[in-house]
């Protein structure tokens, strides 16, 4: 190789759920040394694909440096979607609200985005490139920067904002100036009056089972029930985070914790540990007890128990709540990225999508205040 010449970058797509199987190790190890969160290694996506998306037109695209090592991945399905009401042929990536987040995942990510995106444009096939939740500065953006640079219609839509606290060395460090510890104490004593109080950590495969359903039950006992949203009304739900579970426990990155009331669950706090990072991706709570707050006591303890694990950060991921802010005042902005494809029908529904619609939202926001 000449000095100065960069290689270009051997890019393929991986169609099948065997080829993507054989990715694991490499695509880990590239996780591994790049962003190593939990929500970008194979297993993950590999169980979320199993669950939400089983007959799925798998559209992964790798990257390839001249020794043949995998630099790149962007894990992408093809489907069919529409855009107020336009069907529109669009490359999603492989996210829904159950993944928490999304991102390129490359050595260069900045190489890795050209390369990608020179790769999709000889291709006419789609639309639409549709990158769900990619916190903000991940490396997904290179490739609204390569589009833009490219002159292809793009944009961004903010998504969750996801709070997260940063934890001390100490629970006294933690503890001190806390707004809520005097209520959070109050509500535990009278909590305590009921009967014996526990909190319980699960993380091993044995018994996850039973443990799991316990969890699943006392969600489905609430408002969610109610709204169609809980785990167990679903099948890919349940199959989902029960599949997460196992393999999760089977690595060392469970952490599914329970406050019990006499023995029976009254809160729980279904999550990962990965990373130096409590990952808090469902919780629960017997609604009947709600004038002691289950949910905050539980996640009080579950707090110290990070702290005294060593932990530095608790991540309360999804959207922004009330009941998030009780623990903390940052966030972690998310957002969806969409590139156009260099049409006359991209870029309508580039427009569409980022002048249009913004307009007639606000001009119905000014005649509803006049009212």
């Amino acid at each position: 190789m000449s000095r100065g010449r960069v290689e270009p970058l051997c890019v393929e797509e991986v169609r099948s759920l065997a080829a993507f199987d054989a990715l694991e190790a490499e695509w880990n190890a590239l996780v591994k040394r790049v962003d190593d969160q939990v929500f970008y290694r194979h297993e993950f996506v590999r169980c979320w694909v199993e669950h939400f998306a089983p007959g799925a037109a798998l559209r992964i695209l790798t990257a390839r440096n001249a020794l043949g090592v995998l630099v790149a991945v962007l894990g992408l399905q093809e489907e069919q979607g529409h855009q107020y009401g336009v069907p529109v042929r669009q490359l999603s990536s492989l996210t829904n609200k159950h993944s928490c987040r999304f991102d390129l995942i490359a050595d260069e990510p900045r190489r890795a985005a050209v390369a990608f995106l020179s790769h999709l444009m000889g291709d006419p096939s789609w639309d639409v490139l549709r990158l769900s939740d990619v916190p903000e500065g991940g490396a997904a953006w290179e490739l609204l920067s390569a589009a833009k640079g490219a002159g292809m219609p793009c944009g961004a839509w903010p998504s969750a904002r996801s709070p997260y606290l940063l934890l001390p060395s100490t629970v006294a460090a933690w503890t001190k100036g806390r707004s809520n510890a005097k209520p959070l104490r109050r509500r535990r004593r009278r909590l305590e009056e009921k009967g014996r109080v526990e909190v319980e950590r699960v993380a091993e495969v044995e018994g996850l089972g039973s443990k799991v359903e316990e969890a699943f039950a006392l969600e489905q006992s609430g408002w969610k029930a109610r709204e169609g949203t809980a785990i167990a009304q679903a099948v890919h739900r349940r199959g989902f985070y029960t599949g997460l579970a196992r393999t999760a426990a089977e690595r060392g990155w469970l952490g599914l914790y329970f406050l019990r009331l006499d023995s029976r669950p009254i809160a729980f706090q279904y999550g990962l540990e990965y990373g130096g990072r409590y990952l808090a991706m469902k919780p629960g709570y017997d609604e009947t007890l709600s004038e002691v707050s289950p949910g905050h006591l539980l996640t009080e303890s579950l707090i110290q128990d990070c702290i005294g694990r060593g932990l530095g950060e608790l991540d309360l991921l999804g959207d922004d709540a009330p009941y998030k802010r009780e623990w903390t005042t940052q966030v972690r902005q998310h957002h969806w990225l969409f590139i156009y494809r260099d049409t006359w029908m991209g870029q309508t529904l580039q427009r569409s999508k980022f002048r249009w619609a913004p307009v007639a939202k606000r001009m119905v926001g000014r005649w509803v205040r006049r009212r």
